[in-house]
Protein backbone atom coordinates (compact mmCIF):
# COMPACT_ATOMS: atom_id res chain seq x y z
CA UNK A 1 0.00 0.00 0.00
CA UNK A 2 2.79 2.40 0.94
CA UNK A 3 4.64 1.51 -2.24
CA UNK A 4 1.53 2.18 -4.37
CA UNK A 5 0.99 5.53 -2.67
CA UNK A 6 4.62 6.50 -3.27
CA UNK A 7 4.37 5.55 -6.97
CA UNK A 8 1.20 7.63 -7.40
CA UNK A 9 2.83 10.67 -5.82
CA UNK A 10 5.97 10.23 -7.87
CA UNK A 11 3.89 10.01 -11.06
CA UNK A 12 2.68 13.55 -10.31
CA UNK A 13 5.75 15.21 -8.85
CA UNK A 14 8.43 13.75 -11.12
CA UNK A 15 6.94 14.94 -14.45
CA UNK A 16 6.16 18.45 -13.13
CA UNK A 17 9.85 18.99 -12.48
CA UNK A 18 10.76 18.99 -16.17
CA UNK A 19 8.43 21.72 -17.47
CA UNK A 20 10.85 24.56 -16.79
CA UNK A 21 13.88 22.49 -17.78
CA UNK A 22 12.50 21.87 -21.22
CA UNK A 23 11.52 25.50 -21.68
CA UNK A 24 15.20 26.32 -21.13
CA UNK A 25 16.29 23.55 -23.48
CA UNK A 26 13.86 24.65 -26.21
CA UNK A 27 15.05 28.26 -25.89
CA UNK A 28 18.72 27.34 -26.14
CA UNK A 29 18.56 24.47 -28.64
CA UNK A 30 15.88 25.77 -31.00
CA UNK A 31 16.22 29.56 -30.84
CA UNK A 32 19.86 30.38 -30.08
CA UNK A 33 20.97 30.23 -33.72
CA UNK A 34 17.88 32.17 -34.81
CA UNK A 35 18.62 34.78 -32.12
CA UNK A 36 22.20 35.07 -33.36
CA UNK A 37 21.16 35.41 -37.00
CA UNK A 38 18.54 38.13 -36.44
CA UNK A 39 20.50 40.19 -33.88
CA UNK A 40 24.13 39.87 -35.10
CA UNK A 41 25.71 40.77 -38.43
CA UNK A 42 27.75 37.71 -39.37
CA UNK A 43 30.12 36.93 -42.18
CA UNK A 44 30.03 33.44 -43.66
CA UNK A 45 33.29 32.68 -41.83
CA UNK A 46 31.81 33.75 -38.49
CA UNK A 47 28.68 31.64 -39.02
CA UNK A 48 30.89 28.68 -39.93
CA UNK A 49 32.94 29.25 -36.74
CA UNK A 50 29.80 29.37 -34.60
CA UNK A 51 28.59 26.15 -36.21
CA UNK A 52 31.97 24.50 -35.54
CA UNK A 53 31.78 25.58 -31.89
CA UNK A 54 28.34 23.98 -31.50
CA UNK A 55 29.52 20.72 -33.02
CA UNK A 56 32.77 20.73 -31.03
CA UNK A 57 30.89 21.31 -27.78
CA UNK A 58 28.75 18.24 -28.44
CA UNK A 59 31.79 16.14 -29.25
CA UNK A 60 33.14 17.32 -25.90
CA UNK A 61 29.95 15.90 -24.40
CA UNK A 62 30.96 12.50 -25.74
CA UNK A 63 33.23 12.35 -22.71
CA UNK A 64 31.38 14.74 -20.44
CA UNK A 65 28.00 12.97 -20.41
CA UNK A 66 29.14 9.43 -19.51
CA UNK A 67 31.61 10.84 -16.98
CA UNK A 68 28.81 12.85 -15.40
CA UNK A 69 26.69 9.71 -15.32
CA UNK A 70 29.46 7.89 -13.51
CA UNK A 71 29.93 10.78 -11.07
CA UNK A 72 26.24 10.51 -10.23
CA UNK A 73 26.66 6.78 -9.65
CA UNK A 74 29.47 7.58 -7.21
CA UNK A 75 27.56 10.31 -5.36
CA UNK A 76 26.50 9.44 -1.80
CA UNK A 77 24.51 12.07 0.10
CA UNK A 78 21.51 12.11 2.42
CA UNK A 79 19.55 13.58 -0.51
CA UNK A 80 20.46 10.61 -2.73
CA UNK A 81 22.67 10.60 -5.79
CA UNK A 82 20.41 12.36 -8.30
CA UNK A 83 18.92 15.39 -6.51
CA UNK A 84 22.11 17.32 -5.64
CA UNK A 85 23.13 17.42 -9.31
CA UNK A 86 19.58 18.21 -10.39
CA UNK A 87 19.68 21.35 -8.23
CA UNK A 88 23.24 22.46 -9.03
CA UNK A 89 22.82 21.87 -12.76
CA UNK A 90 19.45 23.61 -12.86
CA UNK A 91 20.66 26.83 -11.27
CA UNK A 92 23.97 27.09 -13.12
CA UNK A 93 22.49 26.29 -16.54
CA UNK A 94 19.85 29.00 -16.01
CA UNK A 95 22.58 31.57 -15.30
CA UNK A 96 24.49 30.52 -18.43
CA UNK A 97 21.40 30.74 -20.66
CA UNK A 98 20.61 34.24 -19.34
CA UNK A 99 24.13 35.28 -20.35
CA UNK A 100 23.68 33.66 -23.79
CA UNK A 101 20.74 35.93 -24.66
CA UNK A 102 21.88 39.13 -22.94
CA UNK A 103 25.01 40.27 -24.74
CA UNK A 104 24.06 43.43 -26.62
CA UNK A 105 27.16 45.29 -27.74
CA UNK A 106 29.33 42.21 -28.31
CA UNK A 107 29.79 41.74 -32.04
CA UNK A 108 32.06 40.25 -34.70
CA UNK A 109 34.79 37.84 -33.68
CA UNK A 110 34.53 39.01 -30.06
CA UNK A 111 31.01 37.62 -30.06
CA UNK A 112 32.21 34.35 -31.62
CA UNK A 113 34.67 33.91 -28.72
CA UNK A 114 31.98 34.85 -26.18
CA UNK A 115 29.60 32.39 -27.84
CA UNK A 116 32.18 29.62 -27.57
CA UNK A 117 32.68 30.12 -23.83
CA UNK A 118 28.93 30.24 -23.19
CA UNK A 119 28.23 27.16 -25.30
CA UNK A 120 30.81 25.01 -23.53
CA UNK A 121 29.59 26.17 -20.12
CA UNK A 122 26.04 25.23 -21.11
CA UNK A 123 27.24 21.77 -22.18
CA UNK A 124 28.65 21.19 -18.70
CA UNK A 125 25.90 22.71 -16.57
CA UNK A 126 22.86 21.36 -18.43
CA UNK A 127 24.43 17.90 -18.51
CA UNK A 128 24.48 17.83 -14.69
CA UNK A 129 20.77 18.57 -14.63
CA UNK A 130 19.62 16.45 -17.56
CA UNK A 131 21.42 13.22 -16.71
CA UNK A 132 20.38 13.36 -13.07
CA UNK A 133 16.74 13.90 -14.07
CA UNK A 134 16.35 11.15 -16.68
CA UNK A 135 18.71 8.83 -14.83
CA UNK A 136 16.22 8.78 -11.97
CA UNK A 137 13.57 6.80 -13.93
CA UNK A 138 15.09 3.32 -13.39
CA UNK A 139 15.29 4.14 -9.66
CA UNK A 140 11.56 4.94 -9.56
CA UNK A 141 10.36 1.55 -10.81
CA UNK A 142 11.57 -1.64 -12.49
CA UNK A 143 8.07 -2.64 -13.59
CA UNK A 144 7.80 -2.24 -17.37
CA UNK A 145 4.29 -0.76 -17.38
CA UNK A 146 5.02 1.65 -14.53
CA UNK A 147 8.25 2.70 -16.21
CA UNK A 148 6.27 3.40 -19.38
CA UNK A 149 4.00 5.65 -17.31
CA UNK A 150 6.92 7.58 -15.82
CA UNK A 151 8.54 7.96 -19.22
CA UNK A 152 5.38 9.00 -21.04
CA UNK A 153 4.29 11.42 -18.31
CA UNK A 154 7.74 12.97 -18.09
CA UNK A 155 7.82 13.38 -21.88
CA UNK A 156 4.27 14.79 -21.73
CA UNK A 157 5.30 17.53 -19.32
CA UNK A 158 8.59 18.00 -21.16
CA UNK A 159 6.48 18.46 -24.28
CA UNK A 160 4.28 20.98 -22.46
CA UNK A 161 7.37 22.97 -21.48
CA UNK A 162 9.00 22.86 -24.91
CA UNK A 163 5.69 23.57 -26.67
CA UNK A 164 4.97 26.58 -24.44
CA UNK A 165 8.43 27.89 -25.21
CA UNK A 166 8.17 27.12 -28.93
CA UNK A 167 4.80 28.90 -29.18
CA UNK A 168 5.45 31.92 -26.96
CA UNK A 169 9.05 32.74 -27.90
CA UNK A 170 8.38 33.61 -31.59
CA UNK A 171 5.30 35.64 -30.62
CA UNK A 172 7.19 37.65 -28.00
CA UNK A 173 10.43 38.16 -29.93
CA UNK A 174 9.61 38.51 -33.64
CA UNK A 175 7.66 41.05 -35.64
CA UNK A 176 5.29 43.68 -34.27
CA UNK A 177 4.53 41.72 -31.06
CA UNK A 178 8.15 41.66 -29.87
CA UNK A 179 8.65 42.79 -26.28
CA UNK A 180 10.22 46.24 -26.39
CA UNK A 181 9.62 46.43 -30.12
CA UNK A 182 12.74 44.52 -31.12
CA UNK A 183 14.29 41.05 -30.91
CA UNK A 184 17.38 42.20 -29.00
CA UNK A 185 15.40 43.34 -25.94
CA UNK A 186 12.76 40.65 -26.26
CA UNK A 187 15.09 37.63 -26.25
CA UNK A 188 16.97 38.98 -23.24
CA UNK A 189 13.80 39.37 -21.15
CA UNK A 190 12.30 36.07 -22.29
CA UNK A 191 15.50 34.26 -21.30
CA UNK A 192 15.43 35.78 -17.81
CA UNK A 193 11.78 34.79 -17.25
CA UNK A 194 12.24 31.20 -18.45
CA UNK A 195 15.43 30.75 -16.44
CA UNK A 196 13.64 31.84 -13.27
CA UNK A 197 10.78 29.41 -13.92
CA UNK A 198 13.10 26.43 -14.45
CA UNK A 199 14.45 26.08 -10.87
CA UNK A 200 10.96 26.72 -9.50
CA UNK A 201 9.50 23.77 -11.41
CA UNK A 202 12.45 21.62 -10.33
CA UNK A 203 11.25 21.93 -6.74
CA UNK A 204 8.42 19.48 -7.49
CA UNK A 205 10.97 16.74 -8.21
CA UNK A 206 13.46 17.80 -5.55
CA UNK A 207 10.95 17.84 -2.68
CA UNK A 208 8.10 15.66 -3.96
CA UNK A 209 9.80 12.55 -5.38
CA UNK A 210 11.13 9.62 -3.41
CA UNK A 211 13.36 7.26 -5.38
CA UNK A 212 14.75 3.82 -4.53
CA UNK A 213 18.15 4.34 -2.83
CA UNK A 214 18.91 0.74 -1.91
CA UNK A 215 21.95 0.66 -4.18
CA UNK A 216 23.55 3.44 -2.12
CA UNK A 217 24.26 0.93 0.64
CA UNK A 218 26.88 -0.58 -1.64
CA UNK A 219 30.33 1.01 -2.03
CA UNK A 220 30.45 3.69 -4.69
CA UNK A 221 31.90 2.43 -7.98
CA UNK A 222 35.25 3.75 -9.21
CA UNK A 223 35.18 6.38 -11.91
CA UNK A 224 37.25 5.48 -14.95
CA UNK A 225 37.04 6.12 -18.66
CA UNK A 226 37.79 2.46 -19.23
CA UNK A 227 34.73 1.40 -17.23
CA UNK A 228 32.51 3.89 -19.09
CA UNK A 229 33.76 2.66 -22.46
CA UNK A 230 33.41 -0.96 -21.39
CA UNK A 231 29.81 -0.43 -20.22
CA UNK A 232 28.80 1.19 -23.49
CA UNK A 233 30.70 -1.01 -25.94
CA UNK A 234 29.90 -4.19 -23.99
CA UNK A 235 26.17 -3.69 -24.51
CA UNK A 236 25.44 -4.40 -28.18
CA UNK A 237 21.79 -3.40 -27.89
CA UNK A 238 22.76 -0.08 -26.33
CA UNK A 239 25.18 0.58 -29.17
CA UNK A 240 22.56 -0.08 -31.86
CA UNK A 241 19.82 1.92 -30.17
CA UNK A 242 22.28 4.79 -29.66
CA UNK A 243 22.95 4.96 -33.42
CA UNK A 244 19.24 4.67 -34.22
CA UNK A 245 18.29 7.37 -31.72
CA UNK A 246 21.00 9.70 -33.07
CA UNK A 247 19.76 9.35 -36.65
CA UNK A 248 16.23 10.10 -35.51
CA UNK A 249 17.29 13.15 -33.50
CA UNK A 250 19.21 14.72 -36.38
CA UNK A 251 16.20 14.66 -38.67
CA UNK A 252 13.62 15.46 -36.01
CA UNK A 253 15.18 18.81 -35.10
CA UNK A 254 15.47 20.36 -38.55
CA UNK A 255 12.05 22.07 -38.65
CA UNK A 256 12.10 23.62 -35.16
CA UNK A 257 15.86 24.22 -35.22
CA UNK A 258 15.47 27.29 -37.43
CA UNK A 259 14.76 26.15 -40.97
CA UNK A 260 11.00 26.02 -40.32
CA UNK A 261 10.86 29.54 -38.91
CA UNK A 262 12.82 31.13 -41.75
CA UNK A 263 10.76 29.25 -44.34
CA UNK A 264 7.57 30.62 -42.79
CA UNK A 265 9.05 34.14 -42.62
CA UNK A 266 10.26 33.99 -46.23
CA UNK A 267 7.03 32.54 -47.58
CA UNK A 268 4.36 34.25 -45.44
CA UNK A 269 5.99 37.29 -43.81
CA UNK A 270 8.01 38.21 -40.71
CA UNK A 271 5.32 37.46 -38.14
CA UNK A 272 6.20 35.54 -35.02
CA UNK A 273 2.54 34.81 -34.34
CA UNK A 274 2.21 32.90 -37.61
CA UNK A 275 5.19 30.69 -36.86
CA UNK A 276 3.84 30.18 -33.34
CA UNK A 277 0.56 28.98 -34.83
CA UNK A 278 2.46 26.61 -37.14
CA UNK A 279 4.41 25.25 -34.17
CA UNK A 280 1.45 25.05 -31.79
CA UNK A 281 -0.80 23.18 -34.20
CA UNK A 282 2.05 20.99 -35.38
CA UNK A 283 2.92 19.92 -31.86
CA UNK A 284 -0.63 19.70 -30.52
CA UNK A 285 -1.19 16.21 -31.93
CA UNK A 286 1.68 14.85 -29.87
CA UNK A 287 -0.43 15.37 -26.75
CA UNK A 288 -2.43 12.31 -27.78
CA UNK A 289 0.67 10.11 -27.70
CA UNK A 290 1.94 11.73 -24.52
CA UNK A 291 -1.26 10.82 -22.70
CA UNK A 292 -2.17 7.49 -24.28
CA UNK A 293 1.20 5.94 -25.05
CA UNK A 294 1.10 3.54 -22.05
CA UNK A 295 -2.28 2.21 -23.20
CA UNK A 296 -1.15 2.04 -26.84
CA UNK A 297 2.05 0.21 -25.86
CA UNK A 298 -0.03 -2.52 -24.20
CA UNK A 299 -1.92 -3.18 -27.45
CA UNK A 300 0.81 -2.73 -30.06
CA UNK A 301 4.29 -4.14 -29.91
CA UNK A 302 6.94 -1.51 -30.55
CA UNK A 303 8.06 -2.66 -34.00
CA UNK A 304 4.51 -2.78 -35.31
CA UNK A 305 3.78 0.63 -33.79
CA UNK A 306 6.86 2.08 -35.46
CA UNK A 307 5.58 0.91 -38.85
CA UNK A 308 2.32 2.79 -38.32
CA UNK A 309 4.12 5.92 -37.11
CA UNK A 310 6.49 5.82 -40.06
CA UNK A 311 3.61 5.75 -42.55
CA UNK A 312 1.91 8.69 -40.84
CA UNK A 313 5.16 10.69 -41.00
CA UNK A 314 5.61 9.93 -44.71
CA UNK A 315 2.13 11.27 -45.48
CA UNK A 316 2.87 14.37 -43.41
CA UNK A 317 6.19 15.22 -45.06
CA UNK A 318 4.82 14.62 -48.55
CA UNK A 319 1.87 16.92 -47.79
CA UNK A 320 4.25 19.68 -46.70
CA UNK A 321 6.48 19.19 -49.74
CA UNK A 322 3.73 19.13 -52.36
CA UNK A 323 1.92 22.12 -50.84
CA UNK A 324 5.15 24.07 -50.69
CA UNK A 325 6.08 23.29 -54.29
CA UNK A 326 2.74 23.59 -56.10
CA UNK A 327 0.37 25.84 -54.13
CA UNK A 328 0.59 29.61 -54.81
CA UNK A 329 2.99 31.42 -52.48
CA UNK A 330 1.72 33.55 -49.61
CA UNK A 331 -1.78 32.02 -49.51
CA UNK A 332 -3.15 31.19 -46.07
CA UNK A 333 -4.68 28.01 -47.49
CA UNK A 334 -1.15 26.90 -48.34
CA UNK A 335 -0.05 27.74 -44.80
CA UNK A 336 -2.80 25.61 -43.25
CA UNK A 337 -2.23 22.66 -45.60
CA UNK A 338 1.46 22.73 -44.68
CA UNK A 339 0.55 22.94 -40.99
CA UNK A 340 -1.63 19.83 -41.30
CA UNK A 341 1.28 18.07 -42.96
CA UNK A 342 3.57 19.12 -40.11
CA UNK A 343 1.03 17.81 -37.60
CA UNK A 344 1.13 14.36 -39.21
CA UNK A 345 4.92 14.38 -39.56
CA UNK A 346 5.38 15.47 -35.96
CA UNK A 347 2.94 12.81 -34.74
CA UNK A 348 5.05 10.12 -36.37
CA UNK A 349 8.34 11.61 -35.19
CA UNK A 350 7.22 12.04 -31.59
CA UNK A 351 5.82 8.52 -31.37
CA UNK A 352 9.17 7.28 -32.69
CA UNK A 353 10.91 9.30 -29.95
CA UNK A 354 8.81 7.66 -27.21
CA UNK A 355 9.66 4.20 -28.50
CA UNK A 356 13.36 5.11 -28.57
CA UNK A 357 13.21 6.40 -24.98
CA UNK A 358 11.81 3.12 -23.69
CA UNK A 359 14.22 1.13 -25.84
CA UNK A 360 17.26 2.88 -24.34
CA UNK A 361 16.03 2.49 -20.76
CA UNK A 362 15.35 -1.22 -21.30
CA UNK A 363 19.02 -1.83 -22.02
CA UNK A 364 19.63 -1.34 -18.26
CA UNK A 365 18.16 -4.79 -17.55
CA UNK A 366 19.95 -6.20 -20.59
CA UNK A 367 23.23 -4.91 -19.16
CA UNK A 368 22.46 -6.51 -15.79
CA UNK A 369 21.54 -9.75 -17.57
CA UNK A 370 24.84 -9.86 -19.47
CA UNK A 371 27.28 -8.33 -17.00
CA UNK A 372 25.61 -8.36 -13.58
CA UNK A 373 25.57 -4.54 -13.34
CA UNK A 374 22.71 -2.18 -14.11
CA UNK A 375 24.84 0.97 -14.69
CA UNK A 376 21.68 3.07 -14.73
CA UNK A 377 23.24 6.51 -14.75
CA UNK A 378 25.88 5.65 -17.35
CA UNK A 379 23.30 4.19 -19.74
CA UNK A 380 20.84 7.00 -19.08
CA UNK A 381 23.61 9.53 -19.78
CA UNK A 382 23.70 8.41 -23.42
CA UNK A 383 20.21 9.75 -24.15
CA UNK A 384 20.97 13.40 -23.36
CA UNK A 385 24.36 13.08 -25.04
CA UNK A 386 22.76 11.72 -28.20
CA UNK A 387 20.06 14.39 -28.06
CA UNK A 388 22.67 17.12 -27.85
CA UNK A 389 24.94 15.54 -30.46
CA UNK A 390 21.94 15.18 -32.77
CA UNK A 391 21.09 18.82 -32.11
CA UNK A 392 24.64 19.88 -32.99
CA UNK A 393 24.64 17.88 -36.23
CA UNK A 394 21.22 19.34 -36.95
CA UNK A 395 22.74 22.81 -36.50
CA UNK A 396 25.53 21.86 -38.90
CA UNK A 397 22.96 20.84 -41.53
CA UNK A 398 20.93 23.98 -40.83
CA UNK A 399 23.95 26.28 -41.18
CA UNK A 400 25.04 24.47 -44.34
CA UNK A 401 21.56 25.04 -45.76
CA UNK A 402 21.76 28.75 -44.90
CA UNK A 403 25.17 29.08 -46.54
CA UNK A 404 24.25 27.07 -49.66
CA UNK A 405 21.10 29.10 -50.30
CA UNK A 406 22.65 32.42 -49.13
CA UNK A 407 20.10 32.95 -46.36
CA UNK A 408 22.55 35.08 -44.35
CA UNK A 409 22.22 37.83 -46.95
CA UNK A 410 18.62 38.24 -45.76
CA UNK A 411 19.21 37.61 -42.04
CA UNK A 412 21.97 40.22 -41.82
CA UNK A 413 19.48 42.77 -43.13
CA UNK A 414 16.94 41.65 -40.51
CA UNK A 415 19.64 41.97 -37.83
CA UNK A 416 20.42 45.53 -38.91
CA UNK A 417 16.73 46.43 -38.70
CA UNK A 418 16.29 44.80 -35.27
CA UNK A 419 19.34 46.59 -33.83
CA UNK A 420 18.23 49.92 -35.28
CA UNK A 421 14.81 49.40 -33.66
CA UNK A 422 16.51 48.69 -30.33
CA UNK A 423 18.19 52.10 -30.47
CA UNK A 424 15.42 54.09 -32.17
CA UNK A 425 11.80 53.37 -31.21
CA UNK A 426 10.52 55.45 -34.18
CA UNK A 427 12.24 53.26 -36.77
CA UNK A 428 9.75 51.39 -39.01
CA UNK A 429 11.19 47.92 -38.59
CA UNK A 430 8.28 46.07 -40.21
CA UNK A 431 8.54 48.05 -43.43
CA UNK A 432 12.30 47.60 -43.66
CA UNK A 433 12.11 43.84 -43.10
CA UNK A 434 9.15 43.56 -45.47
CA UNK A 435 11.24 45.14 -48.22
CA UNK A 436 14.04 42.66 -47.51
CA UNK A 437 11.73 39.65 -47.69
CA UNK A 438 10.31 40.80 -51.03
CA UNK A 439 13.77 40.10 -52.46
CA UNK A 440 13.87 36.46 -51.33
CA UNK A 441 14.45 34.22 -54.36
CA UNK A 442 12.27 31.19 -55.11
CA UNK A 443 15.36 28.98 -54.98
CA UNK A 444 16.04 30.12 -51.39
CA UNK A 445 12.57 29.25 -50.04
CA UNK A 446 12.52 25.99 -52.03
CA UNK A 447 15.89 25.03 -50.59
CA UNK A 448 14.56 25.52 -47.06
CA UNK A 449 11.45 23.50 -47.95
CA UNK A 450 13.49 20.52 -49.18
CA UNK A 451 15.71 20.66 -46.10
CA UNK A 452 12.70 20.55 -43.73
CA UNK A 453 10.88 17.69 -45.50
CA UNK A 454 13.04 15.26 -47.46
CA UNK A 455 16.09 15.37 -45.18
CA UNK A 456 14.27 14.53 -41.89
CA UNK A 457 12.25 11.85 -43.68
CA UNK A 458 15.45 10.22 -44.96
CA UNK A 459 16.94 10.12 -41.45
CA UNK A 460 13.72 8.70 -40.00
CA UNK A 461 13.58 5.93 -42.61
CA UNK A 462 17.19 4.97 -41.90
CA UNK A 463 16.45 4.79 -38.16
CA UNK A 464 13.28 2.77 -38.75
CA UNK A 465 14.94 0.06 -40.84
CA UNK A 466 17.91 -0.21 -38.47
CA UNK A 467 15.56 -0.63 -35.50
CA UNK A 468 13.67 -3.43 -37.19
CA UNK A 469 16.87 -5.21 -38.17
CA UNK A 470 19.14 -4.74 -35.15
CA UNK A 471 17.19 -4.04 -31.96
CA UNK A 472 16.31 -7.38 -30.32
CA UNK A 473 14.79 -6.33 -26.99
CA UNK A 474 11.16 -6.55 -28.04
CA UNK A 475 8.44 -7.12 -25.46
CA UNK A 476 8.72 -10.94 -25.15
CA UNK A 477 12.53 -10.85 -24.94
CA UNK A 478 12.54 -8.03 -22.37
CA UNK A 479 10.00 -9.91 -20.24
CA UNK A 480 12.12 -13.07 -20.43
CA UNK A 481 15.19 -11.14 -19.29
CA UNK A 482 13.31 -9.59 -16.35
CA UNK A 483 12.06 -13.02 -15.24
CA UNK A 484 15.57 -14.43 -15.45
CA UNK A 485 16.93 -11.56 -13.34
CA UNK A 486 14.20 -12.12 -10.76
CA UNK A 487 15.15 -15.80 -10.53
CA UNK A 488 18.79 -14.87 -10.02
CA UNK A 489 17.90 -12.45 -7.23
CA UNK A 490 15.74 -15.11 -5.54
CA UNK A 491 18.61 -17.58 -5.59
CA UNK A 492 20.95 -15.01 -4.05
CA UNK A 493 18.46 -14.17 -1.29
CA UNK A 494 18.06 -17.84 -0.42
Amino acid sequence: MAHTKRVRKNLIMYPLGTVGRDMVYALFANFLLTFVLITKNLTDAQLAAITAIMVAARVFDALNDPIMGNIIEKTRTKWGKFKPWLLIGGITSSLVVIAAFNNNGINGWSFVIYFGVIYFLYSITYTMNDISYWGMIPALSSNADTRNQFTSRATLFAGIGSTLASVLIPMLTTGSMAIGGNAVTAYGLVAIIICILSPLFAMFTLFGVKENRSDMAKPAPRISLKMIAKTITGNDQLMWIALIFLLHQIGNGLVVGGIGSFYIYFEFGYAGGLYSLFTMLGMSVTAFLMIFYPAISRKFQRKRLLGILQNVAIVGYMTMLLAGLFMPGGMMLKFYVMTVGYMLANFGQYGFYLVMMISIINTVEYNEYKHGKRAEAIISSLRPFLTKLGSALCVALTSATYLIFKVTGITNGISAAENTAAMDATFNKEQAIGNLLSNVQKSQSTGLLLAMTLVPLAFMLAAFFLYRAKYKLDEPEYERICQELECRRSLVNE
